[in-house]
């Protein structure tokens, strides 16, 4: 194992800041602003695991979505910080189901409910377009695919969005996730 050498910061004044962050604008390719999973390994968490869990976990790790998988690790739908809301945990608790029995499956917004934008729209689209579509929709997330490679591509996030761009973005979210999201085949 190698021994690494601690250096006193006393005389550093500067953060390193990304080049491109300075130039980015409402006319900055979307591109610029997605969460692509070709590049960054997707948040996600297995079908088995309990709403209650899952809720505890979301909270604790300050994580609004998550991409549900089933045993073989294959994308079955999606589920947010609101699919979990304690109020939803105990309307099914009331309507007879067991806390702990409750599942993210239960809860989560499937696949086949799910909308999403094509990778090659959104290489031609600026982060204006995007932000508009969310705003229309009212939507904090949406999903996007790569339909000619039958893969999930990536996620736009409001949040993300307005922190790079250094503006408030208001966004009226709706409960209806899948609102959002077109037909992933």
């Amino acid at each position: 194992m190698k021994k690494l050498k601690m250096y006193p910061v006393s005389s550093i004044e500067e953060l390193a800041r990304p080049m491109y962050m300075d130039d980015m604008s409402l006319f900055t390719p979307a591109v610029a602003f997605f969460t692509d999973f070709s590049l960054t390994e997707p948040l996600v968490i297995d079908a088995s695991v309990s709403a209650t869990e899952a809720r505890e976990m979301m909270i604790k790790t300050h994580v609004r979505l998550k991409f549900v998988v089933d045993k073989n690790s294959h994308f079955i739908g999606v589920v947010t910080a609101d699919d979990l809301a304690e109020r939803k945990i105990v309307q099914r608790v009331a309507a007879g189901a067991k806390r702990g029995e409750i599942s993210i499956t239960d809860l989560m917004t499937a696949r086949n409910k799910l909308l999403a934008l094509d990778i090659q729209d959104v290489e031609k689209s600026t982060i204006a377009d995007i932000i508009e579509m969310l705003k229309d929709s009212h939507q904090q997330h949406c999903l996007v695919i790569d339909q000619k490679k039958h893969k999930i591509r990536g996620i736009f996030s409001a949040s993300d969005i307005s922190r790079k761009l250094k503006l408030p973005i208001n966004i009226q979210e709706h409960s209806d996730f899948y609102r959002v999201f077109s037909a992933i085949a």
